[in-house]
């Protein structure tokens, strides 16, 4: 198990993602291939990812300043993610090198449309523990981890009066006890219907985000719900779209900006993540969102 418990600290970051590191293996094909069929792939790469460093970079390349809290396997493909952790001028001090687990990879197939279809194989990210998180304005988090380790994360970012935000992907169900230590929750719609439906969510989460991929979203909150509208872009890939989400809006909420302004900036990123291959490639920074908006 990995304990991330580095020296105490007086840093205070914007934004704390707690959350996994994936090594992608990226295949392109027309189709996705149908039960017990074989199909002849067009293109294969390799390239960081993992919800969790996917929602840092955007955060980070939004303008956030932002800590990662995680584990990676003592490999090659843990070496090359703590790179891209440092080089996108991410804290890595709460992340841990664990010598008897295997990093974290992502099976990826990716067609013709842009739609993509993944397989996660956990490694490091099941292992990750904590008894202390940096100080930051939001504590950002999936369930790319496990649900302990974010409740922990969650319970601790309370106590300190942090905003927690949770993008429960992939989808499984959650405690009542995790909804409600969430300020903001952003599903899409299959998620929405394993974690009880709207009503359920509403009435346990202030602020409830349900991503519709390019219908845009709906936004819930004091009974009411506000529909935000989707931009027009040529899709290409859409492998990192609801991570540039999260983690531009993440960014926003940080720098104190009010939901509705925040809401359209992360769908602006979330658009502009469609138009380039790969998870971590494609966050944008925050000049191309802020150009997309018209700013």
């Amino acid at each position: 198990m990995a304990q991330s418990s580095p020296a105490s600290t007086d840093d205070t970051f914007d934004v704390v993602v707690v959350g996994s590191l994936n090594l992608d293996l990226v295949v392109r094909s027309p189709r996705h291939p149908t039960p017990g069929e074989t199909l002849i792939g067009t293109e294969y790469s390799e390239v960081a990812g993992g919800k969790g460093l996917n929602q840092a970079v955007a955060a980070a390349r939004s303008g956030a300043r932002v800590a990662m809290v995680g584990a990676v396997g003592d490999d090659h493909a843990g070496e090359i993610l703590r790179s891209v952790v440092r080089a996108e001028g991410i804290d890595d001090r709460w992340l841990v090198t664990l010598a008897d687990q295997t990093t974290g990879r992502a099976l990826i197939t990716v067609d013709d449309h842009g739609e993509n279809s993944i397989i996660v194989i956990s490694g490091a990210n099941a292992a990750v523990v904590f008894d202390h998180l940096p100080e930051s304005r939001v504590v950002l988090s999936q369930l790319e981890t496990g649900i302990d380790a974010v409740g922990q994360a969650f319970l601790l970012a309370r106590e300190r009066g942090s905003t927690t935000i949770l993008n429960p992907a992939p989808a499984q169900s959650l405690p009542g006890e995790v909804l409600e230590l969430c300020d903001v929750i952003i599903p899409n719609e299959h998620e929405v219907d394993l974690l009880g439906g709207r009503p359920i969510l509403t009435a346990r989460v202030p602020h409830v985000v349900v991503t519709l991929g390019a219908d845009g979203a709906d936004y819930m909150s004091n009974g009411t719900t506000v529909r935000i509208d989707p931009f027009e872009v040529e899709p290409v890939d859409t492998t990192g779209a609801g991570d540039a989400f999260c983690g531009s809006l993440a960014s926003r909420v940080a720098a104190g900006e009010s939901m509705a302004d925040a809401l359209r900036f992360a769908a602006a990123a979330g658009a502009l993540s469609t138009t380039v291959r790969g998870a971590v490639p494609s966050q944008p920074h925050r000049a191309d969102t802020m150009a997309l908006l018209g700013s």
